[in-house]
């Protein structure tokens, strides 16, 4: 199959060793008994819907999820990345494209097993045991609500989150109406605070109709 020959030529590089599946069942399968390092899933499965394989990978495992996807509607990629998929290219795609965003996803796998106190972005630093954020010799002070909110982007640097994802992270889950409203005023807020350009942000990504995702860092 074509796309499963661009991924292995694009992967291959970086990975000793590549193994395919041709269905959701066999590709679940080789999941258990491979224990691969990353998963890249492709939606158009003939036995059953990417969104169920995503949700039953993730229900036993941690491994990272990589969607392949020719939809462009933004509820399926909100869907996938609320089910755990770690990020999404959509079809077409180029090789580098795919790379970069695999390599994004190991470096975040590779961060989360030594998890650092500090996390610097531009002129930024921020001590996660102090819960303080820095410029220089200087403080910048954030609301409670401001710091959870760069904590969980920042400590998710490279990932797309979605509302819902940030809303929980923040809020525990609360319920205060419309999360995607919600959140805009306060990202607003932070980025008053660390971004030089509000109409060209930086660090504070916005994906539209999906989420957030923070860049950036060191």
């Amino acid at each position: 199959m074509p796309i499963r020959r661009v991924v292995r030529h694009a992967l291959e590089p970086d990975f000793d060793r590549i193994v395919e599946a041709t269905s959701a069942r066999d590709g679940i399968d080789l999941v258990a008994a491979e224990l691969p390092s990353l998963v890249v899933l492709d939606l158009g499965l003939p036995d059953a819907p990417g969104l169920d394989v995503c949700r039953e990978l993730r229900a036993w495992s941690a491994v990272p999820i990589l969607v392949l996807s020719a939809r462009h509607a933004d509820h399926e990629k909100v869907a996938l990345l609320d089910a755990g998929a770690d990020d999404y290219v959509t079809k077409p795609f180029s090789p580098a494209e795919l790379r970069a965003r695999v390599r994004a996803i190991m470096r975040r796998v590779v961060a989360g097993t030594a998890p650092s106190a500090r996390i610097e972005f531009g002129p930024f630093l921020m001590d996660l045991s102090a819960r303080t954020l820095s410029r220089g010799s200087e403080i910048v002070h954030l609301t409670p609500i401001e710091w959870e909110l760069l904590r969980t982007l920042a400590t998710n640097a490279g990932r797309t989150l979605t509302h819902t994802q940030i809303f929980n992270a923040v809020w525990s889950g609360r319920k205060y109406g419309d999360a995607q409203q919600y959140l805009r005023t306060h990202v607003a807020n932070l980025r008053r605070k660390i971004e030089n350009d509000l109409l060209d942000p930086q660090y504070i990504m916005t994906e539209p109709g999906i989420g957030y995702r923070f860049a950036g860092l060191r």
